[in-house]
């Protein structure tokens, strides 16, 4: 049985790459059932965390059949997920309105870049494009160098997936109050936006500008950067705040270099990240470690993922399970004191539940065998 504040939560998701998927592996973290709809010959390999957590059905949407199969999915489902272009589901047969008309409840979570209308809606797209569109990437770098893309953390994720999680997890508490489902059009370029909305707020403020290297959260601050220690690995220094800047300045002995009342003044900021990087340099990243583990510097070493696993707080908290081999895992997040999630799920062979998801929808075993035979599941 599954656990979580998600638990007996139907979600049927048609299968897709990146933030598609990374909404259900949350929503399945959390304890919903999800059923992943793959299509059959499907040879792709699963991703081993992303698509972690479902049951897998395979099946031929090009056979009228194969499309009845998911309309009877999502008839008995709370959510259904894709992440096609817009009016790809409906070529599929599979027009949002009808499979509300059949389940009134339903939630109908769609994953674009540009959303659904607008005149980018049908272009393509990836991450890089819709943060682009956002403000996001332009903040991102140094001043003397091209925006440097954030892995595609901001728009397929944060922006993408989480945005849509969240989006249809509010439109079914709705539905549970008013009977009625609805339509969720999550767009990346909209998800990253909003991520950007403090620094929209300080713009607004007249506490930020458009151009990279004049703005404390880019790196232009040297209190807020990386500096690279005697062995080539990094520190992270984030020390913002008047109290944390004295620690900081004390520790690395070189208060008597540093105005520090003057520390938000940015003529100060070449002279102070001189002194810093001259400091950190002197000693490796671990032994600056060690330095700083007790200290409120907001002053953190820079770790790489196998690294992260192996973290003493991350180790305290569970942060990270370990598949076969050792390899790191995030662990479902965040925690729940009265609906604790259990472990993640185990990632399904492409098709591996379609027999038991089908007869669970009400097919019988001659259905089954009569659909498998005919190449219309497998």
């Amino acid at each position: 049985m599954s656990t979580g504040p998600l638990a007996g939560l139907k979600v049927v998701e048609l299968s897709g790459i990146g933030p598609g998927p990374f909404c259900a592996m949350m929503l399945a973290d959390l304890g919903a059932d999800v059923v992943r709809v793959h299509r059959v010959g499907d040879a792709s390999a699963p991703n081993s965390v992303l698509d972690r957590g479902r049951r897998s059905v395979a099946v031929n949407l090009k056979d009228p059949r194969g499309v009845e199969v998911v309309r009877r999915l999502a008839a008995d489902a709370d959510v259904l997920i894709e992440g096609f272009r817009p009016g790809v589901l409906e070529r599929l047969g599979l027009t949002p309105e009808s499979l509300l008309e059949a389940n009134p409840r339903l939630v109908v979570g769609r994953m674009t870049g540009y959303g659904q209308d607008g005149p980018l809606s049908p272009r393509a797209g990836h991450d890089i494009n819709y943060i682009s569109l956002s403000g996001a990437l332009h903040a991102i770098g140094r001043p003397d160098s091209p925006p440097a893309p954030p892995l595609n953390l901001v728009g397929d994720f944060g922006g993408g997936g989480m945005l849509l999680a969240f989006g249809v997890v509010s439109a079914v508490l709705n539905a549970r109050t008013t009977g009625q489902g609805q339509i969720v059009d999550a767009a990346m370029v909209e998800g990253a936006s909003v991520l950007m909305a403090m620094m929209y707020g300080f713009m607004e403020d007249g506490d930020w500008t458009p151009r990279r290297g004049e703005n404390i959260f880019d790196g232009t601050a040297p209190f807020y950067d990386t500096y690279a220690c005697s062995d080539g690995r990094y520190m992270a220094v984030g020390a913002i705040e008047p109290q944390f800047f004295a620690i900081l300045i004390n520790t690395l002995g070189v208060a008597d270099q540093i105005d520090a009342p003057r520390q938000r003044d940015s003529a100060t900021w070449p002279h102070m990240r001189e002194v810093f990087t001259a400091a950190f340099a002197t000693r490796t990243r671990d032994e600056w470690t060690e330095t700083f583990e007790d200290l409120d510097a907001c002053v953190t070493p820079v770790l790489d993922m196998a690294e992260a696993a192996d973290h003493r707080h991350n180790l305290a908290r569970g942060t990270f399970t370990c598949a076969d081999g050792g390899s790191p895992r995030p662990a479902p997040a965040p925690r729940f004191s009265g609906t604790p999630t259990g472990p993640a799920g185990v990632t399904p062979k492409i098709g591996e539940h379609t027999e038991a998801v089908l007869t669970e929808r009400g097919y019988t075993g001659d259905e089954v065998a009569a659909l498998r035979s005919e190449g219309v599941i497998s």
